[in-house]
């Protein structure tokens, strides 16, 4: 009988623990929004417009790059299967590789996005 009770109190002691430690739990604070300026409006307008520019040149680079490094890829491919000697296999390899880093070269760093002021 006395085992029940410590078992009893233990587990009502458990739980009273639970509940104090979520009533303890702070709500995350609430941030107003504040009005921009005209001014300040104008200028996030501006890096968002230039932002998306930066995007779609990006992304016109890459799709550029990718149809390049295809073409490298299949001249080396043709180039491969052509080849009699190991010499001229490692020119096509090589041919490749400085191909898909010129392509590389020509994409720009991504655009990082402007912050609201």
């Amino acid at each position: 009988m006395k085992s029940g009770a410590v078992i009893t109190a233990a587990i009502a002691i458990s739980l009273a623990g639970t509940s104090a430690s979520l009533a303890a739990e702070a709500p995350a604070p609430v941030v107003k929004k504040v009005a921009l300026s005209p001014e300040q409006k104008a200028a996030f307008q501006a890096a968002k417009a230039q932002f998306k520019a930066a995007r779609e040149t990006r992304q016109a680079a890459r799709a550029a790059a990718k149809a390049n490094i295809a073409t490298a890829k299949s001249n080396f491919d043709a180039a491969k299967a052509a080849a009699t000697t190991k010499e001229v296999r490692q020119a096509a390899r090589a041919a490749l590789k400085s191909a898909v880093a010129a392509a590389k070269a020509t994409v720009p760093a991504k655009p990082t996005k402007p912050v609201r002021p």
